[in-house]
């Protein structure tokens, strides 16, 4: 399930669900208007393998790894969000819920990065691969 952080704008989620791609938001299908970001954490851990997109950098911290979910920071533009969605979620290091679990990654225009649980170093990938 990919979970879009409530400050998304109408424009990428629509353009997300154009590509009939799974996607709950948060204040619309899943939480209340104005969740909170302490909030965001237990309502993905009570989620079904939930991949969660957000603009908020403080979700890019090793330690917010957890195997219920994983967290990816999305450095770019608002305008630009639905094509690091897809990106992401067709990347072959990250297509599939087993290999996403757990990782909290970062993902811009240079390529992305990601912690794991565990890990002393961040794991990153250029941006040519990320491309494909």
């Amino acid at each position: 399930m990919i979970v879009l952080d409530e400050n998304v704008i109408r424009s990428q989620r629509e353009l997300l669900l154009s590509r009939r791609l799974p996607i709950r938001q948060i204040s619309i299908e899943i939480g209340a208007a104005g969740t909170g970001d302490s909030e965001i954490l237990p309502l993905l851990r009570q989620l079904h393998r939930p991949t969660f997109f957000t603009r908020d950098y403080h979700f890019y911290n090793r330690k917010l790894c957890h195997p219920r979910y994983c967290l990816v920071l999305i450095e770019a533009s608002a305008k630009e969000v639905a094509r690091f969605v897809r990106l992401v979620m067709s990347h072959p290091d990250l297509n599939s819920h087993a290999k996403r679990m757990g990782k909290v990654i970062r993902v811009s225009e240079s390529g992305l990065g990601f912690w794991t649980t565990n890990a002393t170093v961040e794991t990153r990938l250029p941006w040519m691969r990320l491309r494909r």
